[in-house]
């Protein structure tokens, strides 16, 4: 799955925001995550765990115009792609309306 938003602003401004949200997220659903891992490596986050018993990991690149995320869904995941595509999309384009 590969979904890319644009993020209005500059890489270090997006980048910012993505930490800022991955931090917010993960202390409201922490709970529900076991085995996450994530780090940046340039702009580069690499991200990893497990939530309900489905592991899921992927990177989610900032480049100059977007945010791209790209995961590797388990194949039980599979019939749920659509959906699991449109929340990230919808968290990750009010992340970066503008306005």
């Amino acid at each position: 799955m590969r979904i890319a938003v644009p993020h209005h602003t500059t890489k270090t401004v997006a980048r910012q925001k993505v930490e800022q949200r991955l931090g917010q997220l993960l202390g409201q659903f922490g709970g529900h995550a076991d085995e996450v891992q994530h780090d940046w490596s340039g702009d580069t986050l690499r991200f990893k765990g497990k939530a309900r018993g489905l592991s899921v990991e992927g990177t989610l690149e900032v480049t100059d115009s977007d945010v791209v995320i790209s995961s590797k869904l388990p194949l039980i995941a599979m019939p749920f792609e659509g959906k699991i595509r449109q929340a990230v999309e919808k968290e990750a384009e009010s992340m970066f309306r503008m306005g």
